[in-house]
């Protein structure tokens, strides 16, 4: 019996990659490498800084101040690069601009809000309802360049 050759998805096919965190304070670096190489095997490098420090403030967030776990969820759609946060806490997080600046810039945490506002192209949030208690936090960036960077792969 031949199994048949799996090739790449077109650069411009859509993908979708779910990761299931548990609280603990490795999960950040894990969620963030994880996206890293996601990332980097599908050629969108332009996109992995902003990504990975906003995938990592969300991630932390749903570490720290919910009772676990977390869900990530990183999606393709070309030129749009979408990470999402789902997590157990129902309650939505305070927009900027609803809070003095000057507390949120000095605070050593409360930043992660601000940080996604600036560098992510879109970004928003919703409960997930009554029989799930929780939330998902999502941020886009879209893509630049017209052609995909070589895989590293």
């Amino acid at each position: 019996m031949d199994i048949p050759t799996l090739e790449p998805l077109p650069f411009d096919a859509p993908w979708d990659y779910e990761l299931r965190i548990p609280r603990d304070p490795r999960s950040p670096r894990i969620a963030r490498l994880t996206l890293r190489a996601v990332l980097g095997d599908h050629g969108l490098a332009e996109l992995t800084d902003r990504a990975e420090l906003l995938a990592t403030e969300l991630a932390t967030n749903a570490v720290r101040h919910t009772d676990g776990p977390a869900l990530l969820r990183f999606q393709w759609l070309h030129p749009v690069l979408r990470v999402s946060v789902g997590d157990t806490r129902p309650s939505l997080p305070l927009v900027p601009g609803h809070r003095p600046v000057r507390t949120a810039l000095h605070a050593e945490n409360g930043r992660g809000l601000l940080i996604l506002d600036v560098l992510a192209d879109r970004w928003g949030g919703c409960g997930t309802g009554d029989e799930h208690p929780g939330k998902t936090i999502w941020f886009e960036l879209a893509l630049t360049k017209p052609e995909p960077e070589p895989s590293a792969a």
